[in-house]
Protein backbone atom coordinates (compact mmCIF):
# COMPACT_ATOMS: atom_id res chain seq x y z
CA UNK A 1 0.00 0.00 0.00
CA UNK A 2 1.22 3.52 -0.69
CA UNK A 3 2.14 6.22 1.80
CA UNK A 4 -0.35 7.05 4.57
CA UNK A 5 0.66 10.73 4.62
CA UNK A 6 -1.79 13.18 2.99
CA UNK A 7 -0.19 15.13 0.16
CA UNK A 8 -1.01 17.47 -2.73
CA UNK A 9 -1.98 16.34 -6.21
CA UNK A 10 1.44 17.37 -7.55
CA UNK A 11 3.33 15.43 -4.86
CA UNK A 12 1.03 12.45 -5.32
CA UNK A 13 1.78 12.34 -9.05
CA UNK A 14 5.52 12.70 -8.48
CA UNK A 15 5.59 9.92 -5.90
CA UNK A 16 3.20 7.45 -7.52
CA UNK A 17 3.10 8.38 -11.21
CA UNK A 18 3.45 4.73 -12.25
CA UNK A 19 0.47 3.34 -10.37
CA UNK A 20 -1.76 6.35 -11.11
CA UNK A 21 -0.64 6.30 -14.75
CA UNK A 22 -1.62 2.63 -15.09
CA UNK A 23 -5.04 3.20 -13.53
CA UNK A 24 -5.61 6.33 -15.66
CA UNK A 25 -4.63 4.39 -18.80
CA UNK A 26 -7.07 1.62 -17.88
CA UNK A 27 -9.87 4.16 -17.37
CA UNK A 28 -9.10 5.87 -20.71
CA UNK A 29 -8.90 2.50 -22.50
CA UNK A 30 -12.36 1.72 -21.18
CA UNK A 31 -13.74 4.45 -23.45
CA UNK A 32 -13.43 2.05 -26.40
CA UNK A 33 -16.28 0.03 -24.92
CA UNK A 34 -18.48 2.97 -23.95
CA UNK A 35 -21.71 3.72 -25.81
CA UNK A 36 -20.63 7.23 -26.84
CA UNK A 37 -17.56 5.83 -28.66
CA UNK A 38 -19.29 2.89 -30.33
CA UNK A 39 -22.11 5.27 -31.30
CA UNK A 40 -19.64 7.30 -33.39
CA UNK A 41 -19.38 4.30 -35.73
CA UNK A 42 -22.92 2.94 -35.38
CA UNK A 43 -24.00 3.59 -38.98
CA UNK A 44 -20.76 2.12 -40.38
CA UNK A 45 -21.08 -1.02 -38.26
CA UNK A 46 -24.75 -1.43 -39.19
CA UNK A 47 -24.01 -0.99 -42.91
CA UNK A 48 -21.14 -3.46 -42.85
CA UNK A 49 -23.18 -6.11 -41.03
CA UNK A 50 -26.46 -5.43 -42.83
CA UNK A 51 -28.43 -4.65 -39.68
CA UNK A 52 -31.48 -2.42 -39.26
CA UNK A 53 -31.79 0.09 -36.44
CA UNK A 54 -34.05 -2.19 -34.42
CA UNK A 55 -31.80 -5.21 -34.97
CA UNK A 56 -28.69 -3.32 -33.92
CA UNK A 57 -30.47 -1.84 -30.90
CA UNK A 58 -31.74 -5.22 -29.75
CA UNK A 59 -28.36 -6.90 -30.18
CA UNK A 60 -26.61 -4.02 -28.41
CA UNK A 61 -29.03 -4.18 -25.48
CA UNK A 62 -28.55 -7.94 -25.17
CA UNK A 63 -24.78 -7.59 -25.30
CA UNK A 64 -24.86 -4.91 -22.61
CA UNK A 65 -26.93 -7.07 -20.26
CA UNK A 66 -24.62 -10.03 -20.91
CA UNK A 67 -21.57 -7.91 -20.07
CA UNK A 68 -23.20 -7.03 -16.75
CA UNK A 69 -23.48 -10.71 -15.83
CA UNK A 70 -19.87 -11.35 -16.90
CA UNK A 71 -18.53 -8.44 -14.85
CA UNK A 72 -20.42 -9.83 -11.86
CA UNK A 73 -18.49 -13.09 -12.26
CA UNK A 74 -15.04 -11.88 -13.38
CA UNK A 75 -14.84 -8.57 -11.50
CA UNK A 76 -14.46 -10.18 -8.09
CA UNK A 77 -11.43 -12.16 -9.28
CA UNK A 78 -9.38 -8.96 -9.04
CA UNK A 79 -9.32 -9.59 -5.28
CA UNK A 80 -6.88 -12.48 -5.82
CA UNK A 81 -5.54 -12.34 -9.39
CA UNK A 82 -2.37 -10.15 -9.60
CA UNK A 83 -3.39 -6.81 -11.19
CA UNK A 84 -0.69 -7.00 -13.90
CA UNK A 85 -2.00 -10.39 -15.04
CA UNK A 86 -5.61 -9.19 -14.81
CA UNK A 87 -4.83 -6.10 -16.91
CA UNK A 88 -2.95 -8.17 -19.51
CA UNK A 89 -5.85 -10.57 -19.98
CA UNK A 90 -8.46 -7.79 -20.08
CA UNK A 91 -6.57 -5.77 -22.68
CA UNK A 92 -5.82 -8.86 -24.78
CA UNK A 93 -9.55 -9.67 -24.82
CA UNK A 94 -10.42 -6.05 -25.70
CA UNK A 95 -7.88 -5.99 -28.55
CA UNK A 96 -9.28 -9.29 -29.83
CA UNK A 97 -12.75 -7.72 -29.76
CA UNK A 98 -11.57 -4.81 -31.91
CA UNK A 99 -10.05 -7.14 -34.49
CA UNK A 100 -13.11 -9.40 -34.55
CA UNK A 101 -15.47 -6.45 -34.99
CA UNK A 102 -13.45 -4.79 -37.73
CA UNK A 103 -12.15 -7.81 -39.67
CA UNK A 104 -14.68 -10.63 -39.46
CA UNK A 105 -17.22 -10.96 -42.30
CA UNK A 106 -19.54 -13.03 -40.10
CA UNK A 107 -22.25 -11.43 -37.99
CA UNK A 108 -21.85 -13.76 -35.00
CA UNK A 109 -18.09 -13.20 -34.78
CA UNK A 110 -18.49 -9.42 -35.17
CA UNK A 111 -21.12 -9.32 -32.43
CA UNK A 112 -18.84 -11.40 -30.21
CA UNK A 113 -16.17 -8.78 -30.83
CA UNK A 114 -18.59 -6.03 -29.84
CA UNK A 115 -19.47 -8.01 -26.72
CA UNK A 116 -15.79 -8.23 -25.77
CA UNK A 117 -15.49 -4.46 -26.25
CA UNK A 118 -18.43 -3.77 -23.94
CA UNK A 119 -17.35 -6.37 -21.37
CA UNK A 120 -13.68 -5.41 -21.24
CA UNK A 121 -13.99 -1.70 -22.00
CA UNK A 122 -17.06 -0.51 -20.13
CA UNK A 123 -16.68 -3.35 -17.64
CA UNK A 124 -13.26 -4.71 -16.70
CA UNK A 125 -11.01 -1.77 -17.63
CA UNK A 126 -12.94 0.82 -15.63
CA UNK A 127 -13.32 -1.74 -12.82
CA UNK A 128 -9.56 -2.33 -12.76
CA UNK A 129 -8.78 1.41 -12.73
CA UNK A 130 -11.06 2.32 -9.83
CA UNK A 131 -10.22 -0.79 -7.80
CA UNK A 132 -6.48 -0.16 -8.04
CA UNK A 133 -6.77 3.48 -7.05
CA UNK A 134 -9.17 2.78 -4.18
CA UNK A 135 -7.35 -0.08 -2.49
CA UNK A 136 -3.70 0.93 -3.04
CA UNK A 137 -4.02 4.35 -1.41
CA UNK A 138 -5.10 5.25 2.10
CA UNK A 139 -4.69 8.88 3.18
CA UNK A 140 -4.66 9.98 -0.48
CA UNK A 141 -7.39 7.62 -1.69
CA UNK A 142 -9.79 10.42 -2.64
CA UNK A 143 -7.17 12.31 -4.63
CA UNK A 144 -6.02 9.15 -6.41
CA UNK A 145 -9.58 8.22 -7.38
CA UNK A 146 -10.25 11.79 -8.49
CA UNK A 147 -7.23 11.75 -10.81
CA UNK A 148 -7.95 8.30 -12.22
CA UNK A 149 -11.63 9.05 -12.86
CA UNK A 150 -10.59 11.85 -15.24
CA UNK A 151 -9.73 9.19 -17.82
CA UNK A 152 -13.40 8.86 -18.74
CA UNK A 153 -14.26 12.55 -19.39
CA UNK A 154 -10.90 12.93 -21.17
CA UNK A 155 -12.06 10.29 -23.62
CA UNK A 156 -15.53 11.80 -23.95
CA UNK A 157 -14.05 15.21 -24.77
CA UNK A 158 -11.06 14.21 -26.93
CA UNK A 159 -12.10 11.10 -28.83
CA UNK A 160 -15.22 12.32 -30.74
CA UNK A 161 -13.49 15.26 -32.50
CA UNK A 162 -10.30 13.25 -33.10
CA UNK A 163 -12.26 10.36 -34.61
CA UNK A 164 -14.32 12.76 -36.75
CA UNK A 165 -11.19 14.40 -38.14
CA UNK A 166 -9.45 11.05 -38.74
CA UNK A 167 -12.44 9.72 -40.67
CA UNK A 168 -12.09 12.53 -43.20
CA UNK A 169 -9.03 10.72 -44.61
CA UNK A 170 -9.32 7.18 -43.27
CA UNK A 171 -11.84 4.34 -43.29
CA UNK A 172 -13.56 3.79 -39.96
CA UNK A 173 -11.83 0.45 -39.47
CA UNK A 174 -8.41 2.07 -40.00
CA UNK A 175 -9.27 4.60 -37.29
CA UNK A 176 -9.96 1.75 -34.85
CA UNK A 177 -6.67 0.04 -35.78
CA UNK A 178 -4.63 3.20 -35.27
CA UNK A 179 -6.19 3.86 -31.87
CA UNK A 180 -5.63 0.22 -30.88
CA UNK A 181 -1.98 0.44 -31.99
CA UNK A 182 -1.42 3.50 -29.81
CA UNK A 183 -3.00 1.74 -26.83
CA UNK A 184 -0.88 -1.39 -27.41
CA UNK A 185 2.28 0.70 -27.17
CA UNK A 186 1.02 2.42 -24.01
CA UNK A 187 0.09 -0.89 -22.40
CA UNK A 188 3.41 -2.54 -23.25
CA UNK A 189 5.15 0.31 -21.43
CA UNK A 190 2.73 0.06 -18.50
CA UNK A 191 3.06 -3.71 -18.15
CA UNK A 192 6.84 -3.87 -18.25
CA UNK A 193 8.03 -0.49 -16.91
CA UNK A 194 5.74 -0.02 -13.91
CA UNK A 195 6.05 -1.66 -10.49
CA UNK A 196 2.60 -3.24 -10.08
CA UNK A 197 1.08 -4.05 -6.66
CA UNK A 198 0.12 -7.55 -5.55
CA UNK A 199 -3.41 -8.81 -5.00
CA UNK A 200 -4.63 -8.32 -1.39
CA UNK A 201 -5.38 -12.04 -0.97
CA UNK A 202 -4.84 -15.32 -2.76
CA UNK A 203 -7.40 -17.58 -4.40
CA UNK A 204 -7.62 -19.91 -1.40
CA UNK A 205 -8.28 -17.04 1.01
CA UNK A 206 -10.97 -15.60 -1.27
CA UNK A 207 -12.66 -18.99 -1.61
CA UNK A 208 -12.51 -19.58 2.13
CA UNK A 209 -14.11 -16.20 2.85
CA UNK A 210 -16.90 -16.99 0.38
CA UNK A 211 -17.46 -20.50 1.74
CA UNK A 212 -17.69 -19.25 5.34
CA UNK A 213 -20.18 -16.55 4.40
CA UNK A 214 -17.78 -13.62 4.90
CA UNK A 215 -19.20 -11.59 2.04
CA UNK A 216 -20.30 -7.94 2.33
CA UNK A 217 -22.96 -8.57 -0.30
CA UNK A 218 -24.86 -10.59 2.30
CA UNK A 219 -25.16 -7.56 4.56
CA UNK A 220 -28.24 -5.33 4.53
CA UNK A 221 -26.13 -2.15 4.69
CA UNK A 222 -24.58 -2.98 1.31
CA UNK A 223 -27.98 -3.06 -0.35
CA UNK A 224 -29.09 0.09 1.45
CA UNK A 225 -26.05 1.86 0.01
CA UNK A 226 -26.42 0.73 -3.59
CA UNK A 227 -29.39 2.93 -4.65
CA UNK A 228 -27.59 6.19 -3.84
CA UNK A 229 -24.51 5.07 -5.82
CA UNK A 230 -26.70 4.21 -8.82
CA UNK A 231 -29.21 7.08 -8.68
CA UNK A 232 -27.14 9.51 -10.74
CA UNK A 233 -26.33 7.19 -13.69
CA UNK A 234 -29.90 5.87 -13.68
CA UNK A 235 -31.34 9.39 -13.97
CA UNK A 236 -28.79 10.45 -16.60
CA UNK A 237 -29.56 7.39 -18.73
CA UNK A 238 -33.18 8.48 -18.98
CA UNK A 239 -32.14 12.04 -19.83
CA UNK A 240 -29.62 11.03 -22.49
CA UNK A 241 -31.83 8.45 -24.20
CA UNK A 242 -34.83 10.80 -24.41
CA UNK A 243 -32.98 14.06 -24.92
CA UNK A 244 -35.17 14.97 -27.90
CA UNK A 245 -38.35 14.73 -25.83
CA UNK A 246 -36.77 16.74 -23.00
CA UNK A 247 -35.73 19.53 -25.37
CA UNK A 248 -39.22 19.66 -26.87
CA UNK A 249 -41.03 19.66 -23.50
CA UNK A 250 -38.67 22.32 -22.15
CA UNK A 251 -39.19 24.47 -25.26
CA UNK A 252 -35.39 24.60 -25.48
CA UNK A 253 -32.97 24.31 -28.41
CA UNK A 254 -30.72 21.49 -29.57
CA UNK A 255 -27.78 23.92 -29.60
CA UNK A 256 -28.31 24.65 -25.91
CA UNK A 257 -28.36 20.94 -25.11
CA UNK A 258 -25.19 20.25 -27.13
CA UNK A 259 -23.26 23.05 -25.42
CA UNK A 260 -24.60 22.11 -22.00
CA UNK A 261 -23.57 18.49 -22.60
CA UNK A 262 -20.02 19.65 -23.32
CA UNK A 263 -20.13 21.80 -20.19
CA UNK A 264 -21.20 18.75 -18.20
CA UNK A 265 -18.10 16.89 -19.37
CA UNK A 266 -15.87 19.81 -18.44
CA UNK A 267 -17.50 20.26 -15.03
CA UNK A 268 -16.57 16.69 -14.16
CA UNK A 269 -12.93 17.80 -13.89
CA UNK A 270 -13.39 20.22 -10.95
CA UNK A 271 -15.93 17.80 -9.46
CA UNK A 272 -13.40 14.94 -9.47
CA UNK A 273 -10.42 16.98 -8.28
CA UNK A 274 -12.29 18.86 -5.56
CA UNK A 275 -14.24 15.79 -4.52
CA UNK A 276 -11.05 13.73 -4.23
CA UNK A 277 -9.33 16.41 -2.18
CA UNK A 278 -12.32 16.90 0.13
CA UNK A 279 -12.63 13.15 0.74
CA UNK A 280 -9.07 13.13 2.07
CA UNK A 281 -9.48 16.33 4.08
CA UNK A 282 -13.02 16.09 5.51
CA UNK A 283 -13.75 12.37 5.35
CA UNK A 284 -15.80 10.32 2.92
CA UNK A 285 -18.86 10.10 5.20
CA UNK A 286 -19.44 13.86 5.17
CA UNK A 287 -18.98 14.09 1.40
CA UNK A 288 -21.26 11.09 0.80
CA UNK A 289 -24.10 12.96 2.48
CA UNK A 290 -23.86 16.04 0.25
CA UNK A 291 -22.22 15.22 -3.10
CA UNK A 292 -25.55 14.74 -4.92
CA UNK A 293 -26.77 18.22 -3.94
CA UNK A 294 -25.63 19.90 -7.23
CA UNK A 295 -27.58 17.38 -9.30
CA UNK A 296 -30.58 17.45 -6.96
CA UNK A 297 -30.66 21.26 -7.14
CA UNK A 298 -30.46 21.12 -10.93
CA UNK A 299 -33.32 18.62 -11.12
CA UNK A 300 -35.49 20.68 -8.77
CA UNK A 301 -35.05 23.97 -10.62
CA UNK A 302 -35.38 22.32 -14.05
CA UNK A 303 -38.60 20.58 -12.95
CA UNK A 304 -40.01 23.96 -11.92
CA UNK A 305 -38.95 26.25 -14.77
CA UNK A 306 -37.85 24.10 -17.74
CA UNK A 307 -36.42 26.07 -20.65
CA UNK A 308 -32.80 26.44 -21.73
CA UNK A 309 -31.79 27.44 -18.20
CA UNK A 310 -33.26 24.21 -16.85
CA UNK A 311 -31.13 22.14 -19.23
CA UNK A 312 -28.02 24.08 -18.24
CA UNK A 313 -28.63 23.56 -14.53
CA UNK A 314 -29.30 19.82 -14.90
CA UNK A 315 -26.15 19.27 -16.95
CA UNK A 316 -23.84 21.36 -14.78
CA UNK A 317 -25.18 19.80 -11.59
CA UNK A 318 -24.82 16.33 -13.10
CA UNK A 319 -21.22 17.01 -14.13
CA UNK A 320 -20.17 18.20 -10.68
CA UNK A 321 -21.87 15.29 -8.88
CA UNK A 322 -20.68 12.74 -11.45
CA UNK A 323 -17.09 13.93 -11.03
CA UNK A 324 -17.30 13.43 -7.27
CA UNK A 325 -19.07 10.06 -7.44
CA UNK A 326 -16.04 7.86 -8.14
CA UNK A 327 -13.74 9.15 -5.35
CA UNK A 328 -16.64 9.17 -2.89
CA UNK A 329 -18.38 5.91 -3.85
CA UNK A 330 -15.28 3.72 -3.99
CA UNK A 331 -13.75 5.32 -0.88
CA UNK A 332 -17.00 4.57 0.95
CA UNK A 333 -16.83 0.87 0.01
CA UNK A 334 -13.25 0.60 1.28
CA UNK A 335 -14.03 2.59 4.44
CA UNK A 336 -16.82 0.21 5.46
CA UNK A 337 -15.55 -3.18 4.24
CA UNK A 338 -11.81 -2.76 3.68
CA UNK A 339 -9.68 -3.38 0.60
CA UNK A 340 -9.77 -7.19 0.45
CA UNK A 341 -13.34 -7.36 -0.87
CA UNK A 342 -13.26 -4.30 -3.15
CA UNK A 343 -13.06 -6.25 -6.41
CA UNK A 344 -16.18 -8.24 -5.54
CA UNK A 345 -18.06 -5.20 -4.23
CA UNK A 346 -17.34 -3.12 -7.32
CA UNK A 347 -18.25 -6.00 -9.65
CA UNK A 348 -21.67 -6.33 -7.97
CA UNK A 349 -22.15 -2.57 -8.13
CA UNK A 350 -21.18 -2.50 -11.82
CA UNK A 351 -23.54 -5.33 -12.67
CA UNK A 352 -26.41 -3.65 -10.83
CA UNK A 353 -25.61 -0.45 -12.69
CA UNK A 354 -25.86 -2.19 -16.05
CA UNK A 355 -29.17 -3.85 -15.20
CA UNK A 356 -30.75 -0.74 -13.70
CA UNK A 357 -29.69 1.58 -16.51
CA UNK A 358 -31.05 -0.98 -18.93
CA UNK A 359 -34.48 -0.77 -17.27
CA UNK A 360 -34.54 3.04 -17.07
CA UNK A 361 -35.32 3.73 -20.77
CA UNK A 362 -38.34 1.42 -20.59
CA UNK A 363 -39.75 3.19 -17.50
CA UNK A 364 -39.19 6.70 -18.89
CA UNK A 365 -40.55 5.62 -22.27
CA UNK A 366 -43.76 4.35 -20.67
CA UNK A 367 -44.13 7.64 -18.79
CA UNK A 368 -43.70 9.65 -21.98
CA UNK A 369 -46.18 7.45 -23.85
CA UNK A 370 -48.66 8.12 -21.04
CA UNK A 371 -48.36 11.84 -21.76
CA UNK A 372 -46.32 12.76 -18.68
CA UNK A 373 -44.35 15.99 -19.20
CA UNK A 374 -40.58 15.71 -18.94
CA UNK A 375 -40.50 18.23 -16.11
CA UNK A 376 -42.68 15.84 -14.09
CA UNK A 377 -40.31 12.99 -14.98
CA UNK A 378 -37.41 15.03 -13.60
CA UNK A 379 -39.42 15.59 -10.42
CA UNK A 380 -39.83 11.81 -10.17
CA UNK A 381 -36.07 11.39 -10.58
CA UNK A 382 -35.56 13.89 -7.75
CA UNK A 383 -37.87 11.87 -5.48
CA UNK A 384 -35.94 8.71 -6.30
CA UNK A 385 -32.71 10.55 -5.47
CA UNK A 386 -34.08 11.62 -2.09
CA UNK A 387 -35.32 8.11 -1.28
CA UNK A 388 -31.92 6.62 -2.18
CA UNK A 389 -30.21 9.22 0.03
CA UNK A 390 -32.44 8.35 2.98
CA UNK A 391 -31.71 4.62 2.60
CA UNK A 392 -27.97 5.31 2.53
CA UNK A 393 -27.85 7.35 5.74
CA UNK A 394 -27.41 4.28 7.98
CA UNK A 395 -24.39 2.77 6.14
CA UNK A 396 -22.87 6.25 5.74
CA UNK A 397 -23.14 6.72 9.51
CA UNK A 398 -21.32 3.40 9.95
CA UNK A 399 -18.57 4.73 7.65
CA UNK A 400 -18.22 7.84 9.79
CA UNK A 401 -17.56 5.67 12.86
CA UNK A 402 -15.27 3.13 11.15
CA UNK A 403 -11.52 3.21 11.59
CA UNK A 404 -9.44 3.44 8.41
CA UNK A 405 -8.90 -0.11 7.10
Amino acid sequence: MTSNTPTSYADLLRSHYGLIGVALLAMFTGNMGQSFFIGLFQSDIMTRLGLSLSQFGSLYAGITMLSGFLVLYFGGKLDWIPPRQYASLAFLALASGVLMLTLSPWLIVSMLGLALLRFCGQGLMTHLASTLAAREFQANRGRALGLVSLGMPMGEILLPPLMAVAMIWLHWRQVWWILLSVLIICWLIALFAVNWPDAPQNKQQAKQAQDTGQSPTRELRFWLLMPVLMALPIALTGIFIFQTQMIADFDATLTTYAIALMAMGLSRFPGALLGGRWVDEFGVAMLARVYLLPFAAGLMVAALIGGNLGIWLVMLGAGLSLGMQSPIGDSLLVKIWGRNFLGRLRSVKSALMVFSTGVTPAIVGLALDAGIHFQAILAGMLLFLLLAWCLALAPIEIASQSAEP
